[in-house]
């Protein structure tokens, strides 16, 4: 066994199964005026302009497979992407925008994909492609709040340990593009939504907030989740007064009619390659979910309890995998993201157990606001961050796992944190788990 090379092996043939570029290419035929959408069939004669649009980490090498399917028949496009993930593209334009809190540009990008889809009518077939980050990244706040003021109350949210589930109801009801309003403005055009589900159980109404999905949420949803993490007092005023109106007012959810949307990539599909790829370098594998979730240090001393189980049986090398995505509630002023908080919560519940190895990342590169996109730990790791002056727990505390990991590797000449640079894609986390058999044991 070599664990670090393994773990990052694994990693990638996880990463190339959801490839957004091919996981579009593969969805989409044409044959003639016929364009087969995952085995459904469009005739294309029916429309007189075909527009290309979305959001989302992934939305550029999405766009990217469109214009190699579609080329000359697309008439125009726009997708915004994180800063940073801009790919080389020939019709669709892109505008790069802020990740997780929203920004201007985002907003300016949303403002245009909306005009577009405004103006369009029952002959144009629009094309949207969503993927994680289009939350940010597709922003337009409803007429009586700020960009400001959604900055603030998104903030608020991915610090207080809230679920993507609950993040969204909220973020839908302070928008007029999500929980299925930019598909109501393109009524009556036809729109075909491509989506590379980066949500626990792929929920359709989930992903991206939702913004060509039928609303099943309400607004007193939202003022719910506010108040369970205690958030009444920080959260802007104005926030709060928009809900409150939207409950009064019983205001209606969407229901749009127009759309068709096809899930291409998701976390299982990456779990099922890393399954294949481990098995092809010798481990027995077992896959323990594709819906990891809760607190990442509560799901990293599961995850730790399970590999000790495991490996008071085992004769062989062994793997075991799991997907999804966990939350932190940020209590300390540190730097980090889930992946690195997980990684660094199981090597504190493993210190001094040899033979277990765990990389826990971010499939799209990244983990909150670091360039890491995870770390890889194992027994010695907090051993040999005491002997070098660090605190793990200490750092933990903190939610500072960034910060304890660049040191360690600083310190040490090691490698701990995980950087293979973004991805292109997003599925949520991963995490590797490789046992080393002790043949000692009676």
């Amino acid at each position: 066994m070599n664990p670090s090379r393994d773990l990052a092996e694994i990693y990638d043939a996880a990463i190339a199964a959801v490839d957004p570029f091919q996981a579009v290419s593969n969805a989409l035929k044409i044959e003639g005026d016929s364009l087969s959408v995952s085995g459904a069939v469009h005739d294309l004669s029916r429309f007189e302009s075909m527009i290309v649009v979305g959001a989302g980490k992934a939305s550029g090498k999405m766009a990217k497979a469109v214009e190699k399917v579609l080329g000359s028949r697309i008439s125009k496009g726009l997708v915004i992407v994180k800063a940073g993930y801009r790919v080389d593209l020939e019709i669709v334009e892109e505008v790069e925008a802020s990740h997780p809190v929203p920004d201007a540009a985002g907003m300016e990008g949303t403002l245009r994909i909306l005009d577009l889809v405004k103006n369009a009518d029952e002959k144009t077939l629009i094309i949207f492609l969503l993927s994680g980050g289009a939350s940010s990244l597709l922003v337009l706040p409803s007429d009586d709040l700020t960009l400001e003021e959604k900055q603030e109350a998104t903030s608020l949210l991915l610090k207080c340990g809230a679920t993507i589930e609950e993040v969204n109801s909220v973020r839908k009801h302070l928008s007029k593009v999500k929980g299925g309003r930019l598909a109501e403005a393109a009524f009556p055009a036809a729109m075909l939504t491509f989506i590379v589900s980066d949500v626990i159980g792929d929920r359709l109404d989930v992903i991206g907030s939702g913004p060509t999905v039928q609303d099943d949420s309400s607004f007193s949803d939202a003022l719910a989740v506010i108040k369970k993490y205690g958030l009444l007092e920080a959260m802007p005023e104005n926030v709060l007064l928009h809900l409150e109106k939207g409950v009064a007012c019983n205001d209606k959810e969407t229901k749009p009619e127009n759309v068709e949307n096809f899930i291409v990539a998701s976390n299982r599909v990456a779990l099922e390659a890393a399954k294949e790829k481990a098995k092809r370098l010798g481990y027995d594998v077992e896959l323990i979910s594709s819906s990891l979730q809760g607190e990442a240090k509560e799901a990293a001393g599961f995850l730790a309890g399970i590999a000790q189980q495991r490996m008071k049986k085992i004769r062989t090398p062994y793997c075991l995998l799991s997907g999804g995505e966990t939350t932190v509630r940020v209590n300390g002023t540190g730097k980090g993201g889930r992946s690195q908080e997980l990684a660094l919560s199981f090597a504190l519940a493993i210190e001094g157990i040899g033979g277990i190895t765990l990389l826990s990342a971010g499939t799209d590169g990244t983990d909150g606001p670091t360039d890491a996109a995870g770390a890889m730990v194992d027994g010695e790791t907090c051993r040999s961050a005491r002997r070098l002056g660090l605190d793990p727990a200490r750092f933990l505390q903190e939610n500072d796992s960034y910060r304890f990991f660049d040191g360690l590797d600083r310190l040490s000449g090691k490698r701990s944190h995980f950087k293979p640079g973004q991805t292109g894609t997003n599925v949520m986390d991963i995490q590797v788990i490789l046992l080393e058999p002790n043949l000692q044991q009676p």
